[in-house]
């Protein structure tokens, strides 16, 4: 008699605590949302936004400003005209915004960065479906556009940094660090040889000045120190895949010491220009890189050989945004290529067989 009431509990349990759960995948969920890793973007590029200000002034806040509030109302009016659910505040907008600022020279026309916007939002994001669509990176392709617009406001508007000359070396005053060395028998002073320009490019105090940002530049692309706080960031919250960064940087530091034309160091051509900016923050992007772990491997190194190819025997001194947005257009491709087999199946000539 005294078993029966423990046998019924038992059967009670057992059926109301059912022993396999049956529900459609993800099996594995995890607290990040698109909202959340956006604005951990966000946060991770405040740094460098700080260095822009110190460096260049007040006009560089207003132009990251401008920059973000025209993404953010672009997009919001793109949304409504496509009939689409209006996410202003999603944070998409706002790093497209912000890394479009970061792109420009400090002494660029404050219409610029609001044509530049509508661009990457309107045309390049929500022309093809919006979030998530995007075949390139906006940004770069708004800068891309740009420049081809705009040449001369986009390569000629730099200001003089606080605390050091626009080139790095007192002794040339009118060229950014990638032109100087691109141009060097141009721009050279008078007695000055070309081959001693480019070693002092090589020199300890430009290197410094690089990795700390006074020197000339884009806005949010000349401090090398503060874009690395917010990458490192987001590397150990994991929001950024290490690997696409690793393989484009690994890239450059082996072709700048193999390449017969490179006469320049590797930590020169990381610290220069906008390879920091965009091996972590534009290259690593959800929705153009590829999904697979050796598929961002070569996007990543494929965005180095680009890179260097366009720095050492192209006609522009800067090959980082043409490079990530070339590979962009790959990125399907790679995927294609390097999707892994599906547990259990078997290879297509054993399987017809």
């Amino acid at each position: 008699m005294s078993e029966e009431p423990k046998a019924t509990s038992s059967t009670s349990t057992s059926a109301s605590t059912p022993l396999f759960v049956v529900a459609a995948s993800p099996h594995v969920r995890s607290q990040a949302t698109v909202n959340r890793i956006m604005w951990l973007v966000v946060i991770a590029l405040l740094p460098a936004l700080g260095g822009s200000v110190y460096f260049f002034g007040l006009k560089s806040l207003l132009l990251v400003l401008l920059c973000v509030v025209s993404s953010v109302l672009f997009d919001a009016l793109a949304q409504k005209a496509l009939g689409r659910k209006i996410t202003p505040l999603d944070g998409s907008a706002v790093i497209t915004g912000m890394l479009l600022a970061y792109n420009l020279p400090p002494g660029v026309p404050l219409w610029l960065p609001v044509v530049g916007a509508a661009f990457a939002t309107i045309v390049v994001k929500q022309f093809f479906g919006g979030l998530g669509h995007n075949f390139m990176n906006p940004a770069l392709a708004a800068r891309a556009f740009l420049m081809v617009s705009w040449p001369t406001q986009m390569t000629s508007l730099w200001l003089k940094p606080n605390g050091g000359p626009l080139s790095g070396l007192d002794a040339v005053t009118g060229a950014t660090p990638l032109s100087l060395v691109r141009r060097a028998s141009e721009v050279a002073p008078a007695g000055v040889d070309p081959a001693e320009l480019i070693r002092q490019a090589n020199s300890l105090p430009l290197l410094k000045k690089l990795f700390l940002g006074n020197v000339g530049g884009c806005l949010g692309e000349t401090s090398a120190l503060l874009l690395l706080i917010g990458a490192l960031f987001l590397i150990a919250i994991r929001v950024v895949d290490w690997r696409v960064p690793a393989a484009y940087l690994g890239t450059v530091v082996v072709l700048a010491l193999v390449l017969p034309n490179s006469h320049l160091t590797p930590w020169f051509h990381i610290f220069s220009g906008g390879i920091i900016l965009g091996a972590f923050f534009m290259a690593t992007d959800y929705v153009t890189v590829p999904v697979t772990a050796k598929g961002r491997i070569i996007f990543g190194i494929g965005c180095g050989v680009i890179t260097m190819l366009i720095r050492l025997y192209g006609g522009y001194p800067e090959g980082c945004s043409y490079s990530i947005l070339l590979m962009n257009v790959a990125t399907p491709l790679i995927d294609r290529l390097t999707k892994p087999r599906l547990f259990g199946a078997l290879p297509r000539a054993k399987a017809t067989s």
